[in-house]
């Protein structure tokens, strides 16, 4: 099935807690989201950045077979948006150091004729209610998906409860559902933003995996033990990438139902695995669907059960 994805497109700057600097990135949300999917499907990208985003970042997307970028727009006289960040000793959390929101201020980018025959939605990070004009223009969806941050809970989050009555599922991390719904446990946070509409609720926590609460089941998932954790950025949205890559190729009658959710985690999981191994996007550039594969079928055997 054809997936579309929409989000943000951007410049990060990152320091670790060696006290390290990396400058200049390519980074956001819908980018990192559409290389993890990109290994299971066509990803169709809907995103606008300025006229300083590098040629040679375009060239890195499409480096990518299965990721199709002609949704990306150039806005000449405009900035693309920057963000900086600085992760602490855990690599767990991180303060934010800046944020330049540039294009971002502006309309959002147009749907290519295209892709409006795209079935999976996922709405990536970015305001409720761009996430919302986006979604209206595939009523047709076979499966819609948002992210969230907590920017947004702070700020629009009746705008944000508007969206979570029209989407099938939710993904978010711990801090946010705590956030959103005031209750620490993440299974009765889940229950309380199943009760807004979606199917089912996707809680991320880290380094400690994640858990699907689903109308019809319940799931914890480890995450992959990786060694090496260099740069978390971008963990979230490849995980995003790799769950809904592996529902998108996989289509059929069950797209969103529980076993195909749970079953397309573990997907999800690996790929954010090799995303932490390096910056912005240079570990993924450089495996094949094959070493997914592979650590996708070790992971099954650490997990295995009898």
């Amino acid at each position: 099935m054809s997936l579309i994805v929409t989000g943000t497109i951007g410049i990060d700057t990152i320091e670790t807690p060696a006290g390290d600097r990396h400058e200049d990135l390519l980074g956001g949300s819908a980018v990192y989201f559409a290389a993890a999917a990109s290994f299971y499907t066509q990803a169709r990208l809907v995103a606008a950045v300025g006229d300083d985003f590098p040629q040679a970042f375009i060239d890195s997307l499409n480096d990518f077979a299965g990721l199709d970028t002609a949704g990306l727009e150039v806005r000449q006289g405009s900035k693309t948006f920057r963000w900086g960040g600085k992760y602490h000793d855990d690599m767990d959390h991180r303060d934010t150091l800046f944020t330049d929101l540039g294009v971002l201020e502006e309309a959002p980018p147009p749907v290519p004729e295209a892709y409006r025959d795209s079935e999976v939605v996922f709405l990536a990070n970015s305001h409720p209610m761009v996430q919302l004009g986006m979604l209206e223009q595939f009523p047709d969806a076979k499966l819609s998906v948002a992210d969230t941050m907590d920017l947004w809970i702070n700020i629009a989050k009746p705008e944000l409860t508007q969206l979570l009555g029209k989407v099938d599922g939710l993904v978010l991390n711990f801090d946010e559902a705590e956030l959103y719904t005031g209750h620490r446990n993440p299974v009765t946070a889940g229950k309380h933003l199943l009760e807004l509409g979606p199917r089912f609720v996707v809680i991320k926590k880290g380094e400690h995996g994640c858990i699907l609460v689903h109308k019809d089941g319940l799931c914890a998932l480890p995450a992959y033990p990786t060694e090496h954790v260099v740069d978390p950025t971008g963990a979230g949205d490849t995980f995003a990438g790799g769950l809904m890559g592996r529902l998108s190729a996989k289509g059929g009658d069950d797209l969103g139902s529980f076993e195909s959710v749970r079953e397309a985690l573990a997907h999800g999981t690996i790929i954010a695995s090799f995303n932490v191994e390096s910056f912005s996007l240079d570990r993924m550039r450089g495996i094949e669907k094959g070493d997914v594969d592979a650590r996708f079928t070790e992971f099954a055997e650490m997990i295995r059960l009898g």
